[in-house]
């Protein structure tokens, strides 16, 4: 099996390579890459994105691929001038497009340096949106691997001074400009080892729910429209409604899209139309309600 490791030159991704050559070629180390497994014809691609946000962001690609050379990796790396006002979300959006382009050339799996405390990061964000309790189902996308969720940051720290490896310090994480920085600089160190395994082990469950959700779903959906019962929605409590139609809707609408569409679901007259954001709009009838596609 190929992989193409997302390395951005932080002491994460840093760790994260390192723990994948040493188990490639069977050297003994305290690490934890449950999932993966490594042959001797195996490739490992080194992969970095500058999303070209911070004026010194090129020296981290240098690093990159000074580091691959190290390992005798090959290393495949990318510049985009996104802006100093990126989002979070465009910057991640690019990030992702590219590595699946690397994974396609090489027909591999992509491994992310993603960690327990990233973990909770994610959690609390989405709470804190009001994503309701999908919001606990986080980092769940099969096609990415993330061997290091079982692991804090402070161990990765760890194992970064045994093996002597040096990394790049992103300084906008000192910044309380994003949400992200503001948890884990304020929030982080109030949270016990205890809960931080306590929360991953219910996104554990979650995830399972809402893949369970999204398959009873499936069937509903045909012709880009769901029918589905309007008295089965009547009675049901709000947080099952909520799930269900998050679900049956693609899992794309806002807490206030869903409630409103429950709202309607409820109350409105026969043969009215409401649009519901998301390129989605329902048509309700006396018994059901037709979920379309603006398109």
């Amino acid at each position: 099996m190929n992989y193409v490791v997302a390395v951005s030159g932080g002491v994460d991704s840093v760790v994260l390579l390192d723990m994948m050559v040493r188990k490639k070629i069977a050297i003994p180390s305290n690490n934890d890459l449950r999932g993966l497994t490594f042959g001797d014809k195996d490739t490992l691609v080194v992969a970095h994105f500058d999303h070209g946000i911070r004026p010194d962001s090129a020296a981290d690609a240098r690093f990159v691929a000074a580091l691959a050379a190290h390992y005798g990796l090959p290393a495949r790396l990318k510049r985009e001038e996104l802006g100093a006002g990126a989002s979070e979300a465009l910057a991640r959006e690019r990030r992702y497009a590219f590595l699946r382009e690397v994974a396609a050339r090489y027909d591999a799996e992509i491994v992310t340096a993603h960690h327990l405390d990233d973990l909770v990061e994610t959690i609390a964000i989405n709470l804190i949106r009001g994503t309701g309790w999908r919001g606990l189902a986080v980092l769940g996308d099969s096609t990415v691997h993330r061997p290091l969720l079982g692991l804090t940051k402070m161990d990765l720290y760890t194992y970064a001074a045994k093996q002597n490896l040096e990394w790049v310090e992103d300084e906008t994480n000192q910044q309380d400009d994003y949400l992200r920085n503001r948890l884990r600089r304020r929030i982080q160190p109030e949270i016990s080892l205890a809960l931080k395994q306590e929360l991953a082990e219910r996104r554990d469950r979650q995830l399972q729910l809402t893949k369970e959700i999204d398959e009873e779903a499936k069937p509903l959906l045909k012709d880009n429209e769901l029918a589905a019962s309007r008295y089965f929605f009547t009675m049901i409590d709000e947080t099952s409604a909520l799930e269900l139609l998050r679900g049956l809707t693609g899992g794309h609408l806002t807490r206030p899209q869903l409630l409103a569409l429950w709202y309607g679901i409820k109350t409105a007259r026969p043969s009215s139309r409401q649009q519901i954001g998301g390129g989605l709009h329902v048509h309700f009838v006396r018994r059901e309600f037709i979920v379309k596609s603006d398109d």
